[in-house]
């Protein structure tokens, strides 16, 4: 069956889940944060927190059930080293947490941000109290990064967006490759904006981690078109086989999900919807987003994976619709 893309998503009624007003030490605004489900069944989100000087941090936030009585650290959890990374002068931003199972390690890529510009960062850790730094592996401009759960061909992969210097070039999805988790090398690009009017025109990047399914990576990103009235967030779909990710065997034509509720149209950067992390329920196949409104606060929003994947198949081939542009 054929759905209608902005009938795959629910908000979900509690939304917005999480505020600065009710966050447990002064914040300006809470917002993108990542999302993985830990071993005992609790959810934990590391939520990029702006200070009230415009610094952001991160900070540890667990729930039972994802979604009630978020228990949340009493003071940052991941703040900036810039003593040690200087990259970090400015904040560490919008995590994105993948477990690497042979390693027995929680990844969480994040964006390090400084007078070089944003940069792709680095930290592992077995319990989000204490972190290993391994400081920038992508050299800026660079920033939406996360891996894959395993490797390919005993190479770890990286989705990432680099921004070219060049004002008229497109800034599009990458994927590269290391043996160690620190040689990066194989950059190839993975999906590119789109011309002209289209929603995700302006620039590309990856939203949550990519997520496993029997049909192949699910892949959500956030397209940007740049108006007369401002930049527009929106989220998409995409489908990369399970072998060789460097395919693409479908992407969505439509977005999915965009600005629509108060909370989402209006705050500190309007008409954003940005999820940066994604919890799959093996058992009842509900994938739950967690996502900036607003650059201001923390909502969620669910879909039933299989209508995902349905309305996926309905979607072009992407050399087809290169060919028909």
């Amino acid at each position: 069956m054929n759905h209608h893309a902005p009938d795959l998503f629910r908000r979900h009624p509690s939304n917005p889940l999480l505020t600065a007003a009710t966050w447990p030490y002064p914040a300006n605004s809470v917002f993108n944060p990542g999302a993985t489900q830990l071993p005992t069944g609790e959810v934990l989100l590391m939520v990029r927190v702006e200070d009230r000087r415009g610094i952001s941090h991160l900070t540890a936030a667990r729930s039972d059930d994802g979604i009630h009585n978020w228990r949340i650290d009493a003071q940052p959890t991941f703040a900036a080293q810039s003593d040690h990374y200087p990259e970090e002068l400015w904040g560490v931003e919008d995590a994105r947490i993948v477990l690497l199972e042979e390693l027995g390690l929680y990844a969480m890529t994040y964006t390090a941000y400084s007078r070089s510009g944003p940069l792709v960062a680095l930290a592992m850790t077995e319990d989000f109290k204490t972190f290993e730094r391994h400081g920038s592996i992508m050299p800026p401009e660079d920033k939406d990064a996360a891996f894959f759960p395993r490797r390919f061909g005993g190479r770890w992969a990286l989705i990432h967006r680099p921004v070219p210097r060049l004002t008229e070039a497109k800034a599009n999805m990458w994927l590269s490759y290391s043996p160690d988790l620190t040689h990066w090398g194989d950059h190839t690009v993975l999906i590119e904006a789109r011309d002209g009017a289209w929603w995700d025109a302006g620039k590309v990047g990856l939203s949550s981690q990519p997520i496993e399914t029997e049909e192949g990576w699910l892949i959500v990103y956030h397209g940007v078109r740049h108006t007369a009235a401002g930049a527009l967030y929106r989220v998409g779909l995409a489908l990369l086989d399970l072998d060789d990710p460097r395919r693409v065997l479908r992407r969505g034509d439509e977005w999915v999900i965009n600005a629509r509720t108060p909370y989402e149209i209006d705050g500190d950067v309007a008409n954003v919807v940005f999820p940066c992390g994604a919890v799959l329920d093996q058992a009842s196949g509900e994938l739950r987003l967690y996502y900036g409104a607003a650059d201001s606060c923390v909502g969620l929003i669910t879909a039933r994976l299989s209508d995902l994947l349905d309305w996926l198949r309905t979607q072009p081939e992407p050399a087809a619709a290169h060919a028909i542009a």
